[in-house]
């Protein structure tokens, strides 16, 4: 994974290193670290289970992790998600959530 490859991807790889006080090699272990985080999967099952509470504590731990690396495409979904979730709405999340999935899934292949 490379910060070129993650800019093709839609990551704002300036914004995440900033926060990474500008360490290349750190913020692409963390980076590397969200790829190995099962915290998405955490999210499907809860809203499988239509465990409102449960998924709004997993969408929130994702939103802050993308969003702290600024992983763009992964960040949006979740965040709609999130912000659904806190207010409780019952509601289809399959499209946001396969979107998340698909992002997931591209972020893992770089």
């Amino acid at each position: 994974m490379t910060l070129d490859a993650l800019r093709e991807y839609g990551a704002a790889v300036d914004e995440g290193l900033t926060r990474c006080m500008n360490n290349e090699a750190f913020y692409l272990r963390l980076v590397g670290t969200v790829t190995a985080d099962t915290k998405l999967e955490t999210l499907e099952k809860a809203l499988g289970e239509k465990d409102l509470d449960a998924a709004f504590e997993a969408a929130h731990a994702l939103k802050g992790m993308y969003a702290n690396l600024a992983l763009t495409p992964l960040t949006v979904p979740v965040s709609e998600m999130t912000e659904l979730l806190r207010s409780r709405t019952d509601t289809d999340y399959s499209p946001l959530l396969e979107e998340a999935k698909a992002q997931f899934e591209k972020l893992k292949a770089l």
